[in-house]
């Protein structure tokens, strides 16, 4: 009876109503999207009217204007605007920050953090991101199966590009016993993440490939939510660094560095990797070096300003923790605006799950506040961020023969920023996910 129900709403000619199951028949196959404006990122254009005609997962065509396709199905977004897909390079979906997060560590089972990302996930499709790339697992390593489960139509999510465990050093940020006591701690090695020499790098990045990892998240630098003493120390030598990145080119990864400290972010740079997230104490040299290194900039304004604010609630995390979110969440907003003004290339990532999923957006309006013009925050999310994931002849713009992953807020999102929280359409490979605020049906068996 599912199956029958399913085919039925996938083949209903009601604009906005699609179906995400394993079992589901496929999108109709002609959709026209009539968007009052469009948003060109290739040439950082606001467009007039423009028809979207959409076959089955891609984009067919492009039109000005208001256009008809003979036998299809309309979609009137004329009241909004119409975007690609965004894309977040730097969420957490397999968690969620709380402050019983320290202590969910010993209680919860892997199954409990495996449910919960579902409905992580499917929180960020309907805010608008049909793509993430999810940079760090912990404790467990989940977000394969989630990926799995997404690219299966088991469950409604963003396509996802996953790390799985981040690879750090023992006691660094990655390492998740952390402040456990000793006979929980062990001595964690590289099927962990943890590594102390590069030998120990070469083969994490080989565990990271047999696991079925998308990308290689490292962790040179400490960090603010691990319950370590310094947030910003180096905690990876170049020469481990250089095995990191050497290795994970042999396998075809990019490399993401999670990096505070200027002295971590500099090794992360000069060893090759092809970003450098948050990056809150970057100085004059680590930008001259990302600009002649090509080094992509994720800035995660979000995350800083969540946790600086959240540590100002007695108990709401481990003191420690307290003193480092408040010496290094408010900085990232200033440390973006100056890379911006030095030329360095920055990618819209926000660290969702430091934060609760589903509020991505906001770090749109953090990056005007911290002096990007709101087309380049656009491009940010959209056709950089497709450029730095090595995605972007499928993904990243409105053009023909590109997937169809296509978005609508109200109003004009240059005008008012803020639109792009009031996300109303979400189209992800030709499907509709939500329609004016409404989430489609979902199939279970």
């Amino acid at each position: 009876m599912t199956r029958q129900l399913a085919a039925l709403f996938a083949t209903m000619a009601l604009p906005g109503v699609g179906v995400a199951a394993s079992n589901a028949a496929p999108p109709a196959t002609l959709v026209v999207l009539h968007c009052g404006h469009a948003v060109d990122v290739q040439t950082g254009a606001l467009l007039g009217a423009t028809t979207i005609v959409v076959d089955g997962k891609r984009i067919r065509e492009l039109a000005a204007g208001t256009t008809s396709v003979a036998g299809a199905t309309d979609i009137d977004l004329s009241q909004s605007t119409c975007l690609p897909g965004l894309i977040d390079l730097h969420t957490h979906l397999t968690m969620e920050i709380s402050p019983t997060y320290y202590s969910d560590r010993v209680h919860l089972n892997p199954a409990d953090y495996a449910l919960r990302s579902t409905v992580y996930a499917r929180r960020t499709l309907l805010a608008g991101f049909t793509t993430v790339r999810n940079l760090g697992d912990l404790p467990n390593q989940d977000s394969v199966a989630l990926r799995n489960a997404v690219n299966a139509g088991v469950i409604v999510g963003p396509r996802i590009y996953t790390a799985g465990r981040p690879i750090g050093s023992t006691g660094g940020h990655a390492d998740p016993t952390n402040a456990l006591r000793s006979d929980l701690a062990g001595d964690p090695g590289p099927g962990d993440g943890i590594i102390n020499s590069a030998d120990d790098a070469a083969k994490a990045v080989r565990l990271h490939y047999k696991a079925g990892d998308d990308v290689i998240k490292i962790m040179p630098s400490g960090g603010v939510l691990d319950e370590g003493a310094s947030g910003d120390n180096p905690q990876l030598t170049l020469e481990e660094i250089r095995a990191l990145v050497s290795t994970a080119r042999d396998y075809g990864f990019t490399v993401a560095a999670h990096a505070h400290g200027a002295e971590a972010i500099r090794r992360a740079i000069v060893g090759g990797v092809d970003s450098i997230e948050h990056g809150t104490f970057l100085n004059d040299e680590d930008l001259r070096l990302m600009k002649e290194h090509g080094t992509w900039y994720v800035p995660t304004i979000s995350a800083g300003a969540y946790v600086a604010e959240k540590a100002k609630i007695p108990g709401y995390y481990p003191p420690q923790v307290a003193a480092k979110a408040i010496a290094i969440g408010s900085q990232i907003s200033a440390t973006a605006g100056r890379a911006y003004r030095a030329g360095v290339k920055i990618a819209f990532g926000t660290d969702a799950g430091v934060y609760p999923h589903g509020q991505n957006a906001h770090e749109f309006e953090l990056m005007v506040q911290a002096g990007l013009p709101a087309m380049y925050s656009l491009q940010a999310a959209t056709i950089r961020a497709a450029e730095l994931l090595r995605h972007d002849k499928d993904i990243g713009s409105l053009a023909a023969g590109k997937l169809a992953d296509v978005v609508a807020v109200p109003g004009n999102p240059l005008d008012d920023i803020s639109a792009m929280r009031r996300v109303g359409f979400v189209m992800k490979e030709g499907v509709v996910y939500k329609r004016e605020g409404l989430a489609v049906a979902v199939d279970a068996e």
